[in-house]
């Protein structure tokens, strides 16, 4: 195990998951629950686009005044899988890109490492914009920008949702949830599949985390692979 961590440290990335790690096959879905979607024409590029220049004009807490500008999202319109941080920091104002920091260098070596592409997944926030200090963001600067979270989640259609710590589980899980106890574990909300695991910036902050979050990955990845072809 401690060669697969390597990639953490900068090191060279392990191989993706063996297919036969798989776990077994999601629940049976009901057909009513793969409704989550209904009623959109496949043009996920187009009106990911044009919610992004709506929400870039969005001005329903104060976070926007305090910030370069909006964060709003970048990859894949039409990803099988979305990750979900917290809110841009620093780097990620400057830039307009999220997950660009240091806590996205490494969540970038930990996707490749488990046989991602950056471009091929969906990579956003909570919050689109900076909260001052790079505190966590307040219940009502989240309320705030939840719809439009929930639109691009709805324009893009995802197979799997990852929750990137603790806010973004508690935002589309449950509140309240404790991210050590919920990591790892699959939820299935209307047709979708969600996990949590530890933010990238809190395994910079506590290398104890690493395990965890390789095995979650690799679930991950496991499952990535068997809806492929659904």
């Amino acid at each position: 195990m401690g060669g697969q961590l390597a990639f953490f440290d900068g090191g060279p990335a392990p191989p993706a998951p063996a297919e036969d790690l798989r776990p077994p096959a999601p629940e049976a879905v009901t057909p009513g629950q793969q409704s989550l979607w209904p009623g959109l024409a496949d043009d996920r590029p187009g009106r990911l686009t044009d919610l992004a220049r709506r929400a870039g004009d969005c001005r329903a807490c104060s976070l926007r005044e305090g910030c370069r500008g909006v964060v709003f999202g970048e990859g894949d319109p039409s990803a099988r899988l979305v990750l979900v941080g917290e809110g841009p920091g620093r780097l990620e104002d400057e830039e307009g890109r999220p997950f660009v920091g240091p806590a996205g260098q490494l969540l970038d070596r930990i996707l490749a490492a488990a046989g991602f592409l950056r471009r091929e997944v969906y990579i956003t926030n909570v919050v689109m914009c900076r909260p001052p200090a790079n505190r966590v963001p307040q219940p009502d600067e989240v309320a705030a920008c939840l719809p439009w979270l929930r639109d691009k989640l709805a324009v893009i259609r995802p197979r799997i949702v990852l929750c990137l710590g603790a806010l973004a589980a508690q935002t589309l899980l449950e509140p309240g949830l404790s991210i050590t106890r919920a990591r790892g574990r699959w939820h299935e909300r209307e047709g979708v599949l969600f996990m949590a695991t530890f933010h990238p910036a809190a395994v910079l902050r506590d290398p104890g985390k690493k395990r965890p979050v390789w095995e979650d990955f690799s679930q991950i990845r496991s499952r990535y692979l068997a809806v492929a072809g659904d």
